[in-house]
């Protein structure tokens, strides 16, 4: 895929950026470097090597999945302006 400085143009006013029209061309050109570069990119092999978080090495921090604030879903409920057989009860919006 190029990119051509029509197609510049519109990326350029999608992302709200004022480009000059003599600039145009450049910018085309520079897409087309980058888009030259994800291809390059596309062309490694990548079998068997497991996505990382980061390029140092890192275990993520995790959390038991439980409630840690206002006790019991019943007594959190209880905070609620309007709760109903164990449900919080919200207004109607949509007619």
């Amino acid at each position: 895929m190029t990119i051509d400085t029509d197609t510049a143009r519109k990326v350029a006013h999608l992302a709200r950026i004022r480009v000059a029209e003599a600039d145009l061309p450049a910018l085309a050109g520079e897409f087309n470097a980058i888009l030259g570069f994800i291809a390059q990119l596309d062309e490694v092999d990548v079998t068997g090597v497991e996505p990382m978080v980061s390029v140092t090495p890192m275990t993520l921090k995790l959390r038991a999945d439980t409630v840690t604030e206002g006790g019991q879903p019943a007594r959190v409920l209880s905070n609620a302006p309007d709760a109903r057989e164990g449900f919080f009860a919200v207004p109607k919006v949509v007619e």
